[in-house]
């Protein structure tokens, strides 16, 4: 199922309507950009932002993902795995999206579905990975 956005206020009804898988792929773009533009240079110095990290002072799956994005997009390839290697898997994803929205586009076709992407075999097994990866550095950090 193709997820829509029909009942749009009309302050936004000049903006053309994109599927979910869109929405994500144009995020995507943005958090990228947003590394490109942050430099690495005291990266580890600034705030926590993750809500999970300052109320527990543990990490959750997705903390050191803003790091990995800005030293991958700074050539830093071993401090962008080291900060979380699921950075450069979520930026190959990302590239893979993008390429498959962008191409439906230019296409004239329907973008691709948000539904039958995430019951991929593939896509639950990295995910799955993905989590036992956070539970053994959790567990790690917290002894």
């Amino acid at each position: 199922m193709d997820v829509r956005f029909a009942d749009r206020p009309a302050a936004f009804g000049h903006l053309p309507r994109l599927a979910a898988t869109e929405w994500i792929a144009v995020g995507g773009v943005g958090a990228a950009l947003g590394a490109v533009l942050l430099s690495p240079d005291g990266i580890e110095d600034g705030p926590v932002l993750c809500p999970f990290r300052l109320l527990t002072g543990l990490p959750c799956p997705g903390c050191g993902l803003t790091r990995a994005w800005v030293y991958l997009a700074h050539g830093q390839w071993r401090d962008s795995f080291l900060a979380n290697p699921f950075g450069m898997v979520m930026v190959a994803l990302l590239v893979a999206l993008v390429i498959a929205v962008v191409t439906a586009r230019v296409r004239r076709s329907a973008a691709p579905d948000l539904d039958r992407l995430v019951r991929r075999r593939w896509l639950q097994v990295l995910l799955g990975a993905w989590l036992v990866f956070a539970a053994v550095r959790l567990l790690v950090v917290a002894t």
